[in-house]
């Protein structure tokens, strides 16, 4: 994991346990209020919310303590953990750049792809100008390095 992506999964962990456990103690609150606790949906379904909270955090302190910080790759070096990487489908011509991060932090659609994953794979250890097939379910594609850059 990246030393960003480790700062942010800090502040994620902060935010929950602030701003999220205040929220389901508000709600379980509100729902205390509305009489019988036996008969009580809203209630039981803020406490399994606060349950699922605590595991959720439980998790990510545990992600925290055993991650392993990797320095974004520097100069002229291949892509790597942390480096963006721009390329061109060399059949339809439409350029796309993703971030390569560890299997946790990926998020395609937010542009952070998972040096896991097929496609990252692919692109880890490029340099601009390399040329990378990559096999997707969709497919194989051949796709052109256009651009590494580290962060």
């Amino acid at each position: 994991m990246t030393a960003a992506a480790h700062q942010r999964l800090r502040a994620d962990i902060a935010s929950l346990e602030k701003e999220g456990r205040r929220e389901i103690a508000d709600r379980i609150g509100t729902a205390r209020e509305w009489g019988d606790l036996k008969e009580n949906a809203e209630y039981h379904a803020a406490k399994e919310e606060a349950a699922m909270l605590e595991v959720k955090i439980a998790r990510m302190r545990h992600l925290l303590r055993s991650a392993e910080i990797v320095e974004a790759a520097e100069g002229e070096q291949p892509a790597g953990m942390g480096s963006t990487v721009t390329y061109r489908d060399e059949r339809t011509g439409k350029e796309m750049s993703f971030t390569l991060v560890s299997g946790v932090e990926g998020k395609p659609a937010g542009g952070f792809l998972s040096i896991d994953s097929p496609v990252g794979r692919a692109l880890a250890g490029s340099r601009v100008g390399d040329s990378r097939t990559i096999e997707t379910p969709s497919g194989t594609r051949t796709v052109c390095i256009v651009a590494v850059e580290h962060s």
